[in-house]
């Protein structure tokens, strides 16, 4: 028996791909959107009524830099009257005085801002851009100013994976109420850059270990969160919560996706909004019902105790590694091809002294030596 589709709870809205860093870990498609494919304030204003209306409780308002799109405080007022919580991820660079403030007047509930290095020169280097890390540490002070709840986001790799207890002091000192130890999934861009990007696993279990204890010290302090990495994991991650379970992602065209790398499954077909509804898309679409459930589970995971926990893992690693979304994740120790994850790590170590970055760039591609 096919179980009822459910209410989304929560929206990712990709509100542009325009950003003033070049992350060579960024999860966003290789071929970004420039601004005229944006989706205008009007539109998003009735995508985000409609999302209210499906049961949608929280938006987390994104990019790309989101505070580059000029009508934000718009966007963010007309979720506001809806009673929808919105929590605005941010690379802190380049906002105006003042503008916080009136974000915090329009009625944002919560920032989440990305740092790329606990100190100024891996900031820099991985985010190509000089000056960034100041910048930051005063976007957080403005945030923390403007009575505004702050979540850091530190997403690890190889390069800055032993700085993790000092992403942990920051967050801190800049009266941060959550951290985010996000270790760095590999789609889009990061895709591209996984030979540079993957750390060796005796760091992985430094940092697991490092995690664990300052989650029990600061309990009641601040909360940790920590995204495992796939490639060393045993069991694989529900994604987003389940396959178009309780979450979707809107791309700044307005195309309307299960999960923010789902456009890499080229068999699948995503509707556009305005083209059609958002309930008709959450509940009608074919690329949402793909994998929604369990009934399109092949073994090992049809038979799996766990296929209610993480939901068949993520379609679109499967993609990638396996070449098969519908694929045992390869991240799952059950999977056949779970050996490929260890030789995908061995291969990238061997080869790390030669990797370049390959930054994020609307229009070209910039590879720089790490």
């Amino acid at each position: 028996m096919t179980d009822p589709v459910l209410p989304p709870i929560g929206m990712l809205a990709e509100l542009t791909h325009r950003c003033p860093l070049q992350c060579a870990y960024c999860s966003n498609p290789v071929e970004l959107l420039k601004a005229n494919r944006e989706m205008d304030t009007a539109a998003w204003i009735a995508l985000f009524e409609q999302a209210a209306d499906l049961g949608v409780l929280q938006v987390h308002l994104s990019g790309g830099e989101p505070t580059l799109r000029t009508d934000l405080n718009e966007l963010v007022a007309s979720l506001a009257r809806r009673g929808v919580y919105t929590n605005l991820i941010t690379a802190g660079i380049g906002i105006a005085e003042g503008r916080i403030e009136a974000l915090a007047d329009a009625g944002l509930d919560h920032i989440q801002l990305s740092f790329q290095g606990a100190v100024a020169a891996t900031t820099e280097k991985i985010g190509h851009a000089r000056g960034a890390h100041e910048k930051k540490l005063e976007t957080a002070r403005r945030v923390r100013a403007a009575g505004l709840p702050l979540t850091i986001n530190a997403p690890i790799h190889r390069h800055n994976m032993e700085e993790v207890p000092d992403f942990i002091e920051l967050a801190l000192s800049l009266g941060a109420e959550r951290l985010e130890i996000a270790n760095v999934q590999y789609a889009g861009w990061a895709l591209l850059n996984r030979k540079a990007l993957m750390p060796e696993r005796e760091a992985v279990e430094r940092q697991v270990q490092i995690v664990g204890e300052a989650q029990e010290r600061l309990r009641g302090i601040m909360a940790i969160d920590f995204v495992t990495p796939d490639y060393f994991a045993v069991y694989p991650k529900p994604c987003m919560g389940g396959w178009a379970r309780d979450a979707f992602m809107v791309a700044p065209d307005g195309t309307v996706l299960p999960c923010h790398a789902a456009a890499t499954i080229k068999s699948l077909h995503f509707e556009r909004f305005g083209d059609w509804n958002l309930s008709r898309i959450w509940h009608e679409s074919s690329a949402f019902n793909a994998f929604r459930g369990t009934d399109w589970m092949r073994e090992p995971c049809r038979s799996c105790d766990r296929q209610e926990i993480d939901w068949g893992g993520c379609r679109c690693q499967a993609m990638a590694i396996a070449g098969d979304a519908a694929a045992t994740d390869p991240a799952c120790i059950k999977s056949p091809l779970h050996e490929r994850m260890a030789a995908l790590i061995g291969e990238a170590i061997e080869t790390a002294t030669s990797d370049a970055f390959v930054y994020r760039r609307i229009g070209k591609e910039v590879e720089t030596s790490v």
